[in-house]
């Protein structure tokens, strides 16, 4: 492996640990076309931003990202910072012929997200947007289950992702709960997911209905200078107005028929992460839990009467995508290495001028849901796509 690919990473924080632990994780379990190498690391804070690169392997750091992206030494711009920055980012990234590996949700509106994508379009680079739960070995298994037949015309799909992070009144007011830095709250953070992996599983959706609400209209300040993963301490004892919903409820219908809901919170009271999605076909049905990521639900009406139940498939064997990558049978892997599977397609759709999926065209469709679910519940109509 000769060939080298120079990594220039915006933002060192909760996704910046688990995209750099992917870059350097990648090529000692895949055989890859080319090596990344962490060239750069940007950031704001200069002290801690140090400590980061040094202790990940960065070989250098830069406080303007601009510089970082015109660089002449930088191939790819990994752009781990929250939604409102991705936008101009990665234009800026595009426009200098960087590929881009982009966390989700892709941007702040469809209307970025358009943009986005042309330019990228435009100066034929990469871009790849994180949607890493499709890359979890079980769920890749799923899509190939239903591609194979395995559980026949899918009826249903039923979604929920729910986490329990701000259920204390006494949570500050970070970024996540304000409308100008996230958007809006669960349908956008969380939703992105589900949606992402409805449409990986089942199909485009075609009409959206949507319920939100708020349980906490106010919280205490946040000092976003101690910010940490979804944690901050309180600025006194101001209070400011919460201005994304806390829980969203969508129903759809998908192109092909079958029908959907997506239940999305932060409120969910003992649920850390918990992502589980059930499927019903005519031929079976496929349950899936993040927080049990090895193992996926599969019951078959091809099975003989009286031995018919839901069977727990360890998606752990060399057969399992990624899976033959990693360790013997049965020896787990978790949610970091997700990251690890989409930077080894990354690095080989660039090498070998592929399409990789989930992309920037896929993170326009996600988001034109998820606006469609907040106009439904605006307008408590439902929405055509």
């Amino acid at each position: 492996m000769t060939k080298q690919l120079n990594v220039g990473i915006v933002g060192y924080k909760f996704m910046g640990r688990a995209h750099s632990n992917a870059w350097l994780k990648a090529p000692l379990f895949f055989d890859l076309p080319a090596r990344p190498v962490l060239k750069m690391a940007c950031g704001r804070q200069e002290a801690s931003l140090k400590e980061f690169a040094d202790k990940w392997g960065w070989e250098k750091t830069e406080t303007d990202w601009k510089k970082l992206i015109s660089s002449p030494d930088i191939d790819i711009v990994d752009v781990a910072l929250p939604q409102a920055l991705h936008y101009e980012i990665a234009l800026a990234a595009a426009r200098e012929g960087k590929h881009i590996f982009c966390e989700k949700p892709l941007a702040m509106n469809s209307k970025q997200a358009e943009e986005m994508l042309r330019v990228c379009e435009d100066n034929k680079v990469k871009h790849y947007l994180n949607h890493n739960y499709r890359r979890t070995p079980a769920i890749s298994f799923a899509k190939k289950m239903i591609e194979d037949g395995k559980i026949g015309r899918i009826f249903h799909w039923r979604c929920a992702y729910q986490q329990d992070w701000i259920v204390d009144p006494e949570f500050p007011l970070t970024w996540q709960l304000r409308k100008e830095e996230a958007q809006a709250g669960p349908q956008w953070d969380l939703n992105s997911h589900a949606v992402d992996l409805a449409h990986y599983l089942i199909g485009d959706i075609s009409t959206v209905s949507c319920l939100t609400t708020n349980f906490i209209k106010e919280r205490p300040l946040a000092d976003e200078s101690t910010s940490g993963n979804l944690s901050a301490a309180t600025l006194g004892d101001q209070k400011g107005e919460v201005t994304v919903e806390d829980a969203a409820l969508m129903m759809v219908q998908f192109k092909n028929g079958a029908i959907g809901s997506f239940e999305a919170t932060r409120f969910a009271t003992g649920r850390k992460n918990g992502l589980r999605f059930e499927i019903y076909g005519s031929k079976g049905s496929l349950l899936f839990d993040l927080e049990r990521m090895n193992e996926l639900q599969y019951y078959s009406l091809g099975d003989e009467e009286g031995t018919q139940g839901f069977r727990t498939i360890q998606t752990t064997e060399a057969v399992h995508p990624y899976a033959g990558n990693w360790w013997p049978a049965g020896h787990i892997i978790g949610y970091e290495h997700s990251f690890v599977h989409a930077v080894a397609d990354f690095v080989t759709a660039i090498v070998e001028d592929k399409t990789i999926k989930p992309d920037f065209n896929d993170g326009l469709k996600i988001i034109q849901v998820l606006e469609a679910g907040l106009q439904s519940a605006e307008t408590r109509q439902q929405v055509g796509l």
